[in-house]
């Protein structure tokens, strides 16, 4: 089996176990080839050079798998250097986040031999396409992975985008910027302004304005064969267009269409490849990862009896899970409260 491997150079806590993956894949008599930057990089780290079959210059390479190290940043860069090969994605996690980079270095060996044996799971996320009637860069790539996001550049002003759906218009946004993301990126940039939670192989987009100027601009879900216009007004004369973080400049006036990529990224999950959803993963402090659930309280008094306008007081809490059971804690604008006081919701 050829596998091509791709990875940051942010690698230093995990030295020991780099050194043991690359022995593993020697072991298993697997070719394998290192993208050249990110062999360097392995040189200067490891305590010697990994044995390795080829190393990748530039893009012009075929395998059976690819393998994305670091975290999901690394695998949105390994996707672009995969391209439309149609080579399927691993992604091992050794960065911060895991949605799309879900495996982590320990299990090194458990997937080197699923790989073999070819015990594994692929979904096919779709891609956004991103064309310019103006001068578009030619070194950036016109896809999308995660999201499309236009955005305002050299003021504080606000930007007006207008915006159309296979040709019928839409609205006109008054906003910081607009996001168009993929199922796969609704999790990132898109909800953090409250866009929607997409299951990974629905076939929509999501379009969420960024600090819309009236409330009544929500977020949108469209059909991914849509095809959306976006023409940009800006008091500076400029605005900025990022692909999945890569950006660039672009004049105002000028516009920009998105269809759907005519080509999809393949991600390898364990079977069976079950959607956790992100809503249920959550950082709660800086030590610890545990599960948790969104519940809503009934507050009552210390006689039982609920108390409030109509009789009835709500109050929404976080209340932490772990092991399927709750934690006892209450966190309430970042302060620990006690759950004495607090009746969980019938059926919430």
């Amino acid at each position: 089996m050829r596998i091509a491997i791709y990875g940051n150079t942010y690698q230093e806590r995990h030295i020991g176990e780099l050194v043991h993956f690359f022995d593993a894949l020697c072991r298993q008599n697997v070719w394998v080839e290192v993208e050249e930057s990110f062999y360097r990089y392995l040189c200067g780290v490891l305590p010697s050079p990994p044995v390795v079959n080829d190393i990748i210059r530039g893009s012009d390479f075929n395998a059976a798998i690819a393998i994305s190290i670091g975290g999901d940043g690394t695998f949105l860069h390994t996707a672009q250097w995969v391209g439309d090969k149609q080579i399927p994605i691993l992604g091992i996690n050794t960065g911060h986040l895991g949605y799309l980079a879900a495996t982590h270095m320990k299990d090194a060996d458990e997937w080197i031999g699923r790989l073999l044996k070819g015990d594994y799971d692929i979904e096919t996320r779709t891609l956004i396409e991103v064309e310019a009637d103006c001068h578009f860069a030619e070194e950036i790539w016109p896809y999308a992975l995660n999201e499309v996001a236009v955005l305002k550049q050299d003021t504080s002003s606000m930007i007006e985008m207008k915006a159309r759906i296979n040709g019928t218009p839409l609205a006109v946004y008054l906003a910081d910027g607009l996001i168009v993301s993929t199922p796969t990126g609704s999790t990132g940039y898109n909800l953090s302004v409250s866009g929607p939670i997409l299951e990974p192989s629905a076939p929509v987009w999501a379009v969420s304005p960024i600090a819309a100027h009236s409330l009544t601009m929500r977020p949108l879900v469209v059909r991914d064969d849509s095809v959306i216009a976006i023409t940009t007004c800006s008091r500076s004369g400029a605005y900025r267009l990022s692909l999945d973080g890569r950006f660039l400049s672009l004049p105002a006036e000028s516009t920009v269409t998105l269809r759907k990529a005519s080509f999809a990224t393949r991600v390898i999950k364990r079977p069976p490849s079950l959607y956790r959803h992100p809503a249920r993963q959550t950082h709660v402090g800086s030590r610890h990862k545990i599960t948790c659930k969104l519940i809503i309280y009934h507050e009552i008094n210390s006689n039982g009896c609920r108390h409030g306008h109509d009789g009835l007081r709500r109050s929404h809490r976080l209340g932490a899970y772990k092991n399927g059971r709750y934690s006892g804690r209450i966190f309430l604008h970042g302060e620990p409260r006690s759950r004495r006081g607090f009746r969980r919701r019938a059926g919430a």
